[in-house]
């Protein structure tokens, strides 16, 4: 059976192990919404953590000058002056950072780097002979490895930063002197061992995260979105549509809306059974994903209606896709039980989106095109009447 008649992953991502190691080795086979969603959950995880540190920073100055001596504190009060400045800087990015993915990512990567900066430079600037009266400074790696589980990182994004945890847990040791004696090699197995802890937590945080969004948004029979997903991603179209649209850009961004019902499905359902209903479903999914660009979406909306998202397509273009796919859905060899062909038809309403409208509104006026295709005898698109003049395709 096509791979698109199932929910991608439907039957291994209850499991949430290493069947879905695919999925958390790395972003390359996440979708857009996803890494929106993705997104969103880090940034979560970035502002709890950033608090956290941000409020700990000033705390350990007290210890310093309870510990170390008074000559090294200079050494140290400095850099945590700055580790906080950081800190806060960091919290205040990914505050106003709620859409922008690439700032978010870089929060999460600075949160870390941060302390690690810190690290190297009091172990830098600290004169050789006061290193060993440098106290509670070598759990810093320890701890930033741990925090790797906090993040729902891909294993690869956690590997590199583990790698450079041990990297500066390295350096830190050829300073101190420990570099490659019994102290210095258990404390790298022992931040080898946390590592692999927290790769793990990482999978099995991303497993989760990425089960719970496909059940929310994905529907369980077809695999593609569901009506709740179509109409946030409906959402996210128009406020890309409103950034770039505007000065020299006004109008190149148009989005149409196809809303299609198969012609008679109920009598597929009494004539053949269920399960055929359901394979001729799976079968159209199939059919619109073929016929859509990657960067369309393509929904189903409920019951035998469906909707198709075309990004970058105005009317006219939007009216020669539906008419493809209405003519691929006429041709295509649906069968029963006993492989004989089942006719199937659909009919088509189409119309452009408008970025200062809500988008239930597009969606209405591709219903009631594709209401008065169905009068008009089916197996047609129509153009939504407002959004221009009606023109069939037949």
């Amino acid at each position: 059976m096509d791979a698109l008649v199932e929910p991608p992953e439907v039957n291994h991502e209850l499991f949430v192990g290493l069947s879905s190691l695919r999925d958390t080795l790395s972003s390359s086979h996440h979708s857009r919404d996803f890494a929106f969603a993705h997104a969103h959950y880090l940034r979560s995880r970035v502002l709890a953590l950033g608090i956290i540190f941000t409020l700990l920073s000033p705390l350990w100055i007290v210890v310093d000058s309870l510990v170390l001596p008074a000559e090294l504190l200079r050494y140290t009060l400095l850099g945590r002056v700055v580790l906080m400045l950081g800190l806060v800087g960091v919290l205040v990015l990914a505050l106003f950072s709620v859409e922008r993915i690439r700032r978010i990512r870089f929060c999460a990567g600075m949160l870390l780097a941060l302390p690690a900066g810190f690290y190297v430079l009091v172990l830098a600037m600290l004169p050789d002979t006061a290193v060993q009266d440098l106290v509670g400074y070598g759990f810093i790696p320890f701890l930033l490895v741990a925090s790797l589980s906090v993040f729902p990182f891909t294993l690869v994004e956690s590997f590199f930063a583990g790698l450079a945890m041990l990297a500066l847990l390295g350096f830190a040791q050829t300073v101190d002197g420990t570099w490659m004696t019994g102290r210095g090699v258990e404390s790298f197995w022992l931040l080898s061992s946390l590592l692999v802890v927290s790769m793990a937590a990482n999978h099995f945080q991303l497993s989760l995260l990425l089960r719970l969004y496909r059940q929310a948004t994905h529907d369980p029979l077809t695999g593609l979105f569901n009506r709740g997903a179509l109409e946030v991603h409906l959402e996210k179209i128009q406020a890309w549509q409103r950034e770039i649209e505007g000065g020299e850009q006004q109008g190149r961004a148009p989005c149409s809306v196809l809303m299609l019902d198969l012609d008679h499905f109920k009598r597929i359902n009494d004539n053949h059974g269920h399960s055929v209903g359901d394979n001729v479903l799976c079968q159209f999914a199939r059919i619109l994903s073929g016929q859509t660009r990657k960067h369309d979406c393509v929904a189903r909306y409920g019951g035998e209606e469906f909707v198709v998202i075309l990004l970058g397509s105005d009317e006219v273009r939007a009216l020669e896709v539906a008419d493809r796919i209405r003519y691929a859905v006429e041709v295509y060899e649906f069968t029963d039980r006993n492989q004989q062909r089942i006719p199937v038809t659909t009919s088509i309403g189409v119309t452009q989106l408008r970025q200062d409208e809500p988008a239930q509104e597009a969606l209405k006026r591709a219903d009631d095109a594709l209401y008065r295709a169905k009068e008009a005898g089916r197996n047609r698109a129509l153009v939504a009447e407002s959004a221009g003049d009606v023109l069939p395709v037949e």
